[in-house]
């Protein structure tokens, strides 16, 4: 048997093989007032979520390191069929700013009030918000290594729900703006090998009675 060779007589290293990730990512249920647990709708939230993803092929569930991200995906994981899914907390997942536009790309309409609105976020979450979300993007985005689709489970926040989603659909770094997530909505990614990143679903709330349909963002009608 002859080895192939390129031209210059070197045996190609052969490429590791690649399969679809699909991610579902969650944000995290109704925090209580101080945003140190969950309300009662928001566990309620959280186990009508586990109950619709039961019968999932998750194969690790992420978290934020926040109480509300931490507590949502512990119920999820509790009404789960294999309720031994790791949990795995990552600062990557957690809430922050994950991009401050300049004023010139953002709609001139809007652009003073979007701004004005960020600034009002605590410096921390804005000046270390940016390499979190690299940081997100390189952890939970595009295919796997191996043979076999892999699925994951992400309880974060809403801005990176939608950072998440934005860079899903090739839009401008900016537009993660305005793309509210209800809390223990569903939104799911499919990440294929040599195909774009589809968006399959989002910010589902068919698990959720009609009075538990909010995203807070800003306040309106539940859906």
């Amino acid at each position: 048997m002859h080895k192939i060779t390129n031209d210059a007589g070197v045996t190609p290293t052969p490429m590791p093989a690649r399969a679809t990730r699909y991610l579902y990512l969650v944000r995290h249920g109704e925090a209580s007032a101080d945003e140190s647990d969950l309300t009662e709708n928001g566990r309620r939230q959280a186990v009508l979520l586990g109950e619709r993803l039961r019968d999932s092929p998750l194969s690790a569930i992420h978290h934020g390191p926040l109480p509300r991200a931490e507590r949502t995906a512990r119920l999820v994981r509790d009404q789960l069929a294999q309720p031994q899914c790791e949990l795995s907390p990552s600062d990557a997942a957690g809430d922050y700013i994950p991009y401050v536009p300049d004023e010139r790309e953002l709609p001139p309409a809007s652009a003073a009030a979007m701004l004005e609105r960020l600034a009002g976020f605590p410096a921390e979450e804005r000046g270390r918000g940016p390499e979190l979300a690299r940081s997100a993007l390189a952890r939970f985005t595009g295919p796997v290594k191996g043979d076999e689709p892999v699925h994951e489970l992400l309880v974060t926040h809403n801005f990176l729900v939608g950072w998440l989603v934005r860079d899903a659909l090739d839009a401008p770094p900016w537009r993660w703006m305005g793309l509210n997530h209800c809390n223990a909505a569903l939104t799911v990614i499919r990440y294929s090998p040599e195909r774009p990143s589809s968006v399959l679903l989002y910010n589902d709330m068919g698990h959720l009675p009609a009075a538990l349909r909010w995203t807070g963002f800003p306040a309106g009608p539940h859906f």
